[in-house]
């Protein structure tokens, strides 16, 4: 077993987790485009057909052959013959000769020997089968061309492309109406403690309502998993043991929040070395705040030991849990995370050794973009609601100076 607070760094924390992680891989499901938004795709998506599957125009107006505009000016205007018009969801067939011209609609099909088209506001119309053109037009011009937003046989959106609207969009352009995505990675959360309560009750001396346990469930969320909360368990091994055994049946991966003491950490090393092997893989981890952190396998789950103070508890998730749900979903390397670059407002220490996770929240000061720590112990949950984001101190860093540029990771 490792012993307790054999503290390691965050890059070390992962050289012994990922290897065991990394084999583990989630289900695939099959599901309509509109509930996929959000989710990670886990084939590529390649397109059957063009996009559009026509050349549209991009005006109202006409479609013409561009030559025939060459030279047109308001004192020298260029003369169409009109044969027709394109009407809206109908092929246009018929062949445009030298000379003439059909009315268009935006997003009308140009008709055959067509090649661009006049907007109406460079046109006068002389009688119901003539107009003047008062400007001329490049071929290509005002038209979007048949396959210039997709093409058939290209790429659309590649495996492990997490879904958003405008990809919704393009799906449904080229004709896709379901779509295969990694299942969505369940989550057991284990809240331990003698003192806390559901958040329904009124607490009585010495008790605390549970707030780990619905941050949790909310980051779990953002991060496309599906959280379940599990009774809050007091500091007793068996029951915690009993817990963690039908959590680990139920999920892909267990989060234990434990309390203040270190029997309760102790209880939770313990119950991840009974329950399988490897069982714990790391137990202290040189964040501030998140000290205490358990890290292990049980089988091919991971489980998680989080400290109880909420701060601490949101700091490991996003070190640790969010990018093994993101590893369970196939989600692409290198997904870029909302951060700013900013100006420190006062000068904060950091002690050597130690990765420091600093909450600030940002103001703009003369134009100028400013982090302002946000003080507070890290049991205060506040702290993390008064904050835009966190801003990281390194292990071979003793600090930032005020003015000191730093970036602060948005929440």
């Amino acid at each position: 077993m490792v012993q307790l607070f054999q503290v390691v760094t965050v890059p070390e924390a992962w050289a012994k987790l990922w290897p065991h992680v990394e084999g583990v891989s989630g289900a695939i499901q099959r599901i309509p485009l509109v509930e996929a938004l959000g989710r990670v795709l886990a084939q590529d998506v390649i397109s059957p057909t063009d996009v559009p599957g026509f050349a549209r125009s991009t005006v109202d107006g006409y479609a013409v052959k561009a030559k025939d505009t060459f030279g047109a000016s308001e004192s020298l205007p260029a003369l169409i013959t009109v044969t027709g018009e394109v009407l809206m969801g109908k092929a246009a067939d018929k062949m445009l000769a030298p000379g003439e011209g059909v009315r268009i609609s935006t997003g009308g099909m140009l008709p055959p020997g067509s090649d661009a088209a006049v907007m109406i506001e460079y046109t006068e119309e002389l009688d119901s089968t003539t107009v003047t053109v008062l400007r001329p037009v490049a071929p290509g011009e005002n038209v979007i061309q048949a396959g210039e937003d997709v093409r058939t046989g290209e790429l659309v959106l590649p495996k492990g492309w997490q879904l958003r609207p405008q990809d919704l969009g393009v799906l449904a352009g080229v004709g896709v109406a379901e779509v295969r995505v990694a299942a969505q990675p369940k989550v057991g959360i284990i809240s331990t403690g003698d003192e806390i309560i559901r958040p329904d009750q009124v607490p009585l001396p010495g008790q605390v309502r549970d707030i780990n346990s619905y941050t949790l469930y909310g980051l779990v969320q953002e991060c496309g998993g599906v959280g379940k909360l599990y009774r809050i368990i007091p500091d007793c091994f068996d029951e915690l043991r009993q817990q963690v055994e039908e959590a680990l049946a139920e999920n892909d991966l267990v989060v234990i929040s434990g309390g203040s003491s270190v029997g309760t950490r102790d209880a939770t090393a313990r119950v991840m070395e009974a329950l399988g092997e490897p069982g714990v893989l790391i137990h202290g981890v040189s964040v501030r705040p998140g000290k205490p952190t358990i890290l292990g396998m049980i089988g091919k789950k991971p489980v998680v030991g989080l400290p109880g103070h909420p701060v601490s508890a949101m700091v490991i998730f996003d070190l640790f849990i969010k990018p093994m749900l993101w590893h369970f979903q196939g989600l692409r390397r290198g997904k870029p995370e909302a951060a700013v670059r900013a100006r420190v407002s006062c000068n904060v220490a950091s002690g050597p050794g130690r990765e420091d996770h600093v909450r600030v929240c940002l103001e703009d000061r003369m134009g100028k973009l400013w982090a302002v720590p946000v003080l507070g112990k890290a049991g205060l949950i506040t702290t993390m609601v008064r904050a835009d984001g966190i801003f990281r101190i390194p292990l071979d860093k003793e600090g930032v100076m005020e003015g000191e540029y730093v970036n602060v990771r948005l929440f």
